[in-house]
């Protein structure tokens, strides 16, 4: 497999983590309106969000490891 399209499948990947975390977050603001003066709610529902940011970041950094190892080996 050539160099860009092993690239390429790295950038698909990163993009659907990113369309995966920006989908959760906006669904998540939308819902927690409903919950307005509810603070169990909205605490609960700013950890659902968080969760998920920081779920997504090893996923990133896995991402960046494998780019070097198909830049560099």
């Amino acid at each position: 497999m050539s160099l860009g399209v092993s690239l390429a499948g790295v950038l698909a990947a990163f993009v659907a983590i990113l369309v995966a975390v920006i989908v959760m977050a906006f669904r998540e603001r939308r819902l927690g309106k409903a919950a307005v003066g509810d603070a169990r709610a909205e605490a609960a529902s700013d950890a659902r969000v968080m969760t998920v940011i920081f779920v997504a970041i090893p996923g990133g950094m896995l991402l960046t490891a494998i780019v070097a190892w198909l830049v560099f080996l």
